[in-house]
């Protein structure tokens, strides 16, 4: 099977999710609802949304230029992420794409989504029937794909170090505030947030703000997003953070669903976003540059960061979790 022919049934893919009857799609989220209570209708509709959006013919044929994908005999494993919706396609696509076979096993939280869209691209274009392999047991790979946190992450590199791999780590995403943002830029700066439950890589948890920020402007526009309070497990977070919080003394602002408070740390629990002060502009690069290896987007308008507010979530085909480029490591196989 050519590039061509490969391009073509992803892009077919993404006609067929942009186009499914909503009954269907109330069908399919409910049940990954069922696996993953932090699987809201909205935040599987965001996912399936920036998934379908991707699956552009054009898009696909720009994406692989720069590579010679030819067809090949490789079978490249995927340990997937159960954190978000579908949080794992991107490496899905990107193996098959590359004319690999692929042998994935799917997150026990997220398993439904994907077999879904396996099973469609098999109905679209039967040839990748026997490039496709769900297993509970990864053997006879000659790559790997492992995406974990910073703990697995050191299982994964012993346990896999004699083949070629991608193994991914924590990562995390922060946002640059000046003081002269408006309200609109704070709410979509909210979605940036709050956007599944703030479980993803690419959502911010962590702020850098100048010396004696006003965070009042900023919270009273958050209350847009005020609705997370009534999801019960997000509820839960909130409840215990703010608690922890009161009994260790720490200062923090609050406006009912979500808590700021300063911090060095990077990820920051459900309910609560970090932030750091700066003095200057030096003194921002310098806060960003030591924490590089943790971030997956910058958010703001100000240099050094590389998303605009609201953006964070609509990744491109060449936005590679880690930075890593998944289709130049699958190149040199």
């Amino acid at each position: 099977m050519n590039i061509e022919r490969r391009i073509k049934a992803f892009s077919a893919l993404g006609k067929r999710l942009r186009h499914l009857k909503e009954d269907d799609f109330d069908n399919l989220a409910d049940k990954a609802a069922s696996e993953n209570r932090w699987f809201t209708k909205q935040n599987v509709r965001m996912a399936w949304q920036s998934i379908a959006g991707m699956l552009q013919e054009d898009s696909l044929q720009q994406w692989v230029s720069p590579y010679a994908l030819s067809d090949k005999e490789n079978t490249v494993a995927i340990v997937m992420a159960g954190n978000i919706p579908l949080v794992g396609f991107h490496d899905f696509l990107s193996v098959l794409i590359s004319g690999d076979s692929v042998q994935i096993k799917a997150s026990s939280k997220d398993s439904v989504l994907i077999r879904y869209l396996a099973d469609l691209l098999m109905e679209i274009e039967p040839d990748f029937r026997s490039r496709i392999i769900f297993t509970e047991r990864l053997q006879n790979f000659d790559a790997i794909i492992a995406t974990g946190s910073d703990n697995t992450s050191r299982y994964f590199e012993y346990y896999f170090k004699k083949y070629p791999h991608i193994i991914r780590k924590n990562r995390t995403s922060s946002a640059l505030l000046t003081g002269r943002e408006t309200e609109e830029e704070f709410k979509q700066l909210g979605v940036d947030v709050f956007s599944y439950f703030g479980l993803g890589c690419r959502n911010v948890s962590k702020l850098f703000v100048p010396t004696g920020y006003d965070f009042s402007p900023l919270l009273k526009s958050w209350e847009t997003f005020s609705d997370l309070g009534n999801h019960h497990k997000y509820h839960n977070n909130y409840d215990y953070q703010k608690s922890i919080m009161l009994i260790n003394l720490v200062p923090f602002l609050d406006n009912g669903f979500v808590m700021v408070t300063e911090s060095e740390k990077t990820v920051s629990p459900i309910s609560v976003v970090f932030y750091e002060y700066y003095a200057n502009e030096k003194d921002l690069k310098d806060r960003i540059s030591a924490m590089d290896d943790k971030l997956q987007c910058i958010v703001g308008k100000i240099y050094p960061a590389t998303v605009s507010f609201g953006s964070a979530q609509h990744p491109t085909l060449q936005d590679y979790a880690d930075n890593v480029d998944t289709l130049a490591f699958l190149n040199t196989l």
